[in-house]
């Protein structure tokens, strides 16, 4: 494991990059032997500078939650960060663009928990049953850390972006609401605009055959801190990022679940 005080120094660049939006350069290459266990730790202590700022924990985000994403970032399962209050947004409102800097768009569906559960063993059935109601959502994600290297332009590592809060960056939650038993989630669907150009159709399935099944898996990977009820839990994107830019106005319709829409300005 990494000593303590790189730990400390590692999360305070990343910290310092949110706030300032420049990006510093991959941690993989500056510590080739990171290690996943102790970029969750990074990730924790930045979690704690943000915390500083009176910044709570709202609820977690799992990422990497297709094959292919995890093929790519050479990754045996999803990652995990939390997502902070400030990362919130409501459907309909103009987003700073300048809270970012490369943001790209997924399309998820959000579980919000009545009962909380607590991991090992946790499944899909126990998640639908914890499950108060599950809404529509998009997450901004960001880049806090180079995506590609500035000397080699080698992509980044699995490590750097659970380091970078597993590229959280903002949410975008929707006003329908439905209880996890009153459709079959795999087929929940959206399609994700453009300036009013279809960029991306998703599905539920794509979520690791099932969007709960992610959440599940967050469940037992946090183990015996569990999941509370009231947070709000991203279980994956439908859809491949789409990348944003200043001006674009966004919007996904999920049809019976209802639409989503926000301008970057």
């Amino acid at each position: 494991m990494l000593p303590t005080e790189i730990v400390a120094q590692l999360a305070h660049r990343l910290y310092r990059a949110r706030k300032h939006r420049r990006q510093v350069p991959q941690f993989s290459r500056e510590v080739p032997d990171l290690s996943v266990e102790d970029a969750y730790s990074i990730q924790g202590h930045w979690v704690r500078l943000e915390q500083g700022d009176g910044h709570a924990i709202r609820g977690y985000k799992v990422g990497l939650t297709t094959h292919a994403l995890q093929h790519a970032l050479q990754a045996t399962e999803p990652d995990y960060a939390p997502l902070m209050a400030d990362m919130f947004f409501h459907t309909g409102e103009e987003i700073p663009a300048a809270r970012f800097i490369a943001p790209r768009l997924e399309v998820e569906l959000a579980f919000v928990l009545e009962n909380g559960v607590q991991g090992p063993g946790v499944t899909v059935e126990e998640i639908l049953l914890a499950t108060a109601y599950v809404t529509p959502a998009l997450e901004i994600i960001d880049a806090r850390i180079e995506q590609l290297d500035s000397e080699t332009h080698k992509a980044r590592k699995l490590v750097d972006v659970i380091c970078d809060f597993a590229a959280a960056a903002g949410v975008v939650l929707g006003e329908e609401r439905v209880k996890p038993h009153e459709l079959d989630l795999r087929w929940a669907g959206a399609i994700l605009s453009r300036n009013g150009v279809i960029e991306e159709p998703g599905l539920g399935a794509a979520v690791l055959g099932h969007p709960a099944a992610s959440i599940a898996w967050l469940a037992n990977k946090v183990g015996a801190a569990g999941l509370q009820p009231g947070e709000i839990l991203l279980a994956g994107s439908l859809t491949r990022p789409v990348a944003i830019n200043y001006g674009d106005v966004v919007s996904a319709d999920y049809g019976p679940l209802g639409r989503l829409a926000f301008r970057l300005a």
